[in-house]
């Protein structure tokens, strides 16, 4: 991409914000009420998460087995169904049993947050060099999720109660507080 075009795509995102700046405004008040409801009741929170993701895999099952039964003759059939049937299978099973759900999905934001932990880690000491001050920065938001998996492990099995809805809220409110700050900017910059 050339300093032009890019130039031109930061253009246009710009005007798109300060075009439609009452959307982003609304969206991020909602963001950040939806947030603080679900750092305020964590648990309620973590089960809609587990129950999104439960039709999110039932519904694409279902899309994938329809759409691999119409491709008969593709190469990967089989493949393709193993996978579509697993995505139903596993939807089913977070639906009729969203707290297994929970709990798996509260194994899985674990295992995110040490990998994720350690891969800024090493990234923030590979570029300790090149990046001055400012990978220190990046070393300690590594720290700050490792911190976070061993604070969930050491808390299982309560943790798995609010753990995910809290985390979810907190990001919901941080997206929400931004989309507000860059729509009022956009308001500001405005003729």
């Amino acid at each position: 991409m050339t300093n032009q075009s890019f130039d031109t795509a930061r253009d246009a995102i710009a005007r798109t914000v300060r075009d439609h700046w009452k959307l982003f405004l609304i969206e991020g008040i909602i963001l950040v009420v939806l947030g603080l409801l679900a750092v305020a009741v964590p648990l309620l929170a973590s089960l809609a998460v587990t129950m999104l993701f439960g039709w999110l895999f039932l519904i694409s099952g279902i899309v994938g087995l329809i759409t691999t039964f119409s491709m008969r003759q593709a190469p990967g059939f089989w493949w393709s169904v193993l996978s579509a049937v697993l995505g139903i299978l596993v939807g089913g099973l977070l639906l009729a049993q969203p707290a297994l759900g929970l709990v798996t999905l509260t194994y899985v934001l674990i295992a995110f947050f040490v990998v994720e932990g350690l891969a800024t880690i090493m990234f923030a000491l590979d570029h300790r060099s090149k990046l001055s001050g400012r990978w220190g920065w990046m070393l300690v938001s590594g720290i700050v999720d490792l911190f976070l998996a061993a604070i969930i492990l050491m808390g299982l099995p309560g943790t798995v109660a609010w753990a995910l809805g809290l985390i979810v809220g907190i990001n919901m409110v941080f997206g929400g507080g931004s989309l507000i700050a860059m729509a009022l900017s956009a308001r500001s910059q405005m003729p």
